[in-house]
């Protein structure tokens, strides 16, 4: 599985942004995917992840009510909606597939890591 994530950009503090993850290799619907980040000088940290049917979600506290994932199965894609965005959302995303079909908050129950997406939010 080789997964690529897109659509970040520069956003207003309080606006609202996209990103998607879709995998260029084999499929990864049997896999929860995970969204992270990594902001210059941090360690990656989780955001999101959602199991692989997308009945199961869970998100960090920092960004629980402003931020939404969702899978679409027929599309082979996860995306990440970001609204209420603040200067401290300002990172690299990444997405990546879990081992198994439920995800978690740890960076080691991910392979295949995607290229990350840059999301700059200005003040």
């Amino acid at each position: 599985v080789q997964l690529q994530a897109s659509g970040g950009g520069l956003v207003q503090a309080g606006g609202s942004l996209k990103i998607s993850c879709a995998s260029s290799g084999r499929p990864f619907s049997n896999n929860a995917v995970g969204w992270f980040r990594q902001a210059p000088g941090k360690e990656r940290e989780f955001v999101a992840t959602i199991s692989w049917s997308g009945g199961v979600t869970d998100y960090a506290d920092s960004v629980k009510g402003r931020f939404t994932i969702s899978r679409d199965r027929t599309k082979n894609t996860v995306s990440l909606q970001m609204n209420s965005l603040k200067p401290e959302d300002t990172a690299v995303y990444y997405c990546a597939a879990a081992r198994s079909s439920y995800g978690s908050r740890g960076l080691n129950d991910y392979t295949a890591w995607g290229q990350g997406t840059q999301v700059t939010v200005s003040s």
